[in-house]
């Protein structure tokens, strides 16, 4: 049986890859606006407009329950999200941008957005398309595995 070797591993490599480019690009946000990672990814999720329970955050982020509870919990406070009960579930509440939130993402989301330009520029755009692609495809399958 081979060895396990980290640097070789897909699944450490694409969390340190992962780790790397939130790591980078929360600079911008979190000096500028206090910003965690979690909260910017809640924030930019809930920027498409639509107002989502804690629980469709959780399994759109892949973030556990517990960060997106207190991310989210964070943003109320901060004024950036409001909550209100949801009209499908009254046992549920449904968390949308407040204007200060959509203020907030349009500032971050042109830094956010260039730090990807530069990252796709380091690649080449037909090779980010197929890193995309590639993503999409390990998603897909460790969702299969995990049933």
């Amino acid at each position: 049986m081979k060895p396990l070797n980290l640097e070789s591993y897909l699944p450490y490599r694409l969390s340190v890859a992962s780790n790397k480019v939130s790591a980078l690009i929360s600079k911008a946000y979190e000096a500028r606006f206090g910003l965690t990672i979690p909260q910017w990814r809640l924030l930019a999720i809930l920027s498409e407009g639509q107002p989502l329970s804690q629980q469709t955050l959780v399994s759109r982020t892949a973030m556990d329950k517990v960060t997106v509870s207190r991310a989210a919990q964070a943003l109320i406070t901060r004024g950036l999200v409001q909550s209100k009960p949801s009209d499908k579930d009254r046992r549920a509440v449904e968390l949308s941008l407040t204007e200060a939130g959509v203020s907030v993402v349009q500032d971050v989301a042109p830094v956010a957005l260039a730090f990807e330009k530069s990252l796709i520029e380091a690649i080449g755009g037909p090779a980010a398309e197929r890193l995309d692609m590639m993503l999409r495809k390990l998603e897909e399958q460790a969702e299969k595995l995990a049933k």
